[in-house]
């Protein structure tokens, strides 16, 4: 019997590797002879890279960049192969690395997600994956692409650093001076959000509250998106409006769009491709996945929907086991999982429950193994 685990982080309990460990043990438990594979995933969010790199055993790469307020810092992106990348944003233009003070869309800059892009550049890697959920910013993708040579200019042609606060003084940009190899890569962006660049639903409306944004701060940040937006139409044809996910990352998913020609993908669908699991599928009797908990919002681009999606389409058997069920969690049997164990197994408090999440968590794989075992003494 071949069992293979997928599941993602328990946010701030367990991480891919715990859940694998401990299903590994519990299932070494129930069934002895049993062969067991464990392979960290994520969904494009916080974490990918880390997941990513180890499910491959890649390689982390270190490298100096300008933080969101352009402060010195170390960050790191994976290697996968000599050719292949993956970048996650909020390593080096995330909202964690800008103190709650100081949390102010209108002077963040993406301008480090660039210098990772050059970094990967130089070390000769023309297919790059990057990952972008996380931001601190809403300079419309600016600061990272000033990073890769592009220069944006106010009205007297004075180059503009590439925060939020400068969307609105924009005038012209001048791509004359855009890094030659780009042309030449192939860039990913894993990007699960439709929101576009402006308007209600926009990158500013929508995730500039949660970045520090005040009422008037948004307003004037919206106003300069605009003037962005309407620059990029007239210089490139091309309305980032009508492009769903142009506004993720406070706009960045546009400049990748019309600056690099990126392609937008589904978080979950590039990770479990990156990492090969449709192979890895080969001869499993079980997959195992899982989350903190499972609810409609699951069926939106998770974890537990995307490896149920892949087992479906080959016939694997597959299951979750989550450390809860919230409203609508049933949808997710029409993804190819057959049904949901939980960790938590009496009443207790949210508090309890995280902070015995691993005894729980392998006291629930073994009821799960020991089910399995059940079926199979009745013929099922």
């Amino acid at each position: 019997m071949k069992f293979l685990f997928a599941s993602d982080s328990f946010k701030g309990t367990l991480s891919s590797e715990d859940t694998g460990r401990l299903l590994t043990r519990a299932a070494k438990e129930v069934f002895p002879s049993c062969s067991c594979e464990s392979i960290p995933v994520a969904d494009g969010g916080e974490g990918t890279a880390d997941a990513v790199i180890k499910a491959v055993q890649g390689e982390k790469l270190y490298v100096e960049v300008s933080d969101p307020l352009m402060q010195n810092r170390t960050a790191y992106y994976g290697k996968l192969d000599e050719n292949r990348a993956i970048i996650e944003m909020a390593l080096a233009s995330g909202y964690a690395l800008v103190p709650s003070e100081k949390k102010n869309p209108l002077y963040t800059s993406s301008y480090g997600t660039g210098e990772l892009i050059r970094d990967a550049l130089d070390r000769g890697f023309r297919d790059i994956t990057i990952a972008i959920g996380g931001s601190a910013t809403n300079d419309g993708g600016m600061g990272c692409m000033r990073a890769l040579g592009i220069r944006f200019l106010d009205r007297e042609g004075r180059e503009l650093m590439g925060n939020g606060s400068d969307l609105e003084h924009l005038a012209e940009i001048d791509d004359s001076g855009l890094d030659s190899r780009l042309a030449d890569t192939r860039f990913t962006v894993m990007c699960d959000v439709t929101n576009p660049l402006c308007g209600e639903q926009g990158a500013t409306y929508t995730f500039g509250p949660q970045k520090g944004g005040t009422p008037e701060v948004l307003e004037r940040l919206e106003r300069g998106m605009e003037n962005y937006r309407d620059i990029l139409i007239r210089t490139y044809g091309m309305n980032p409006d009508t492009i769903p996910g142009s506004g993720a990352a406070g706009g960045l998913g546009a400049a990748l769009l019309v600056f690099l020609r990126a392609e937008l993908r589904s978080g979950i669908e590039t990770v479990l491709d990156l990492i090969g699991f449709d192979s890895r599928l080969e001869g499993v009797s079980l997959v195992v996945t899982g989350e903190g908990c499972t609810d409609w919002q699951s069926c939106y681009g998770k974890v537990v929907q995307g490896v149920g999606d892949r087992c479906l389409r080959r016939r694997v058997p597959a299951v979750a086991l989550a450390g809860g069920m919230g409203e609508g969690a049933e949808q997710i049997y029409q993804h190819g999982i057959l049904s949901i164990l939980t960790t938590v197994n009496g009443f207790m408090s949210a508090e309890d429950a995280f902070a015995n999440a691993e005894t729980l968590y392998y006291q629930a794989a073994l009821r799960l193994f020991r089910l399995l075992k059940a079926g199979q003494k009745i013929g099922l």
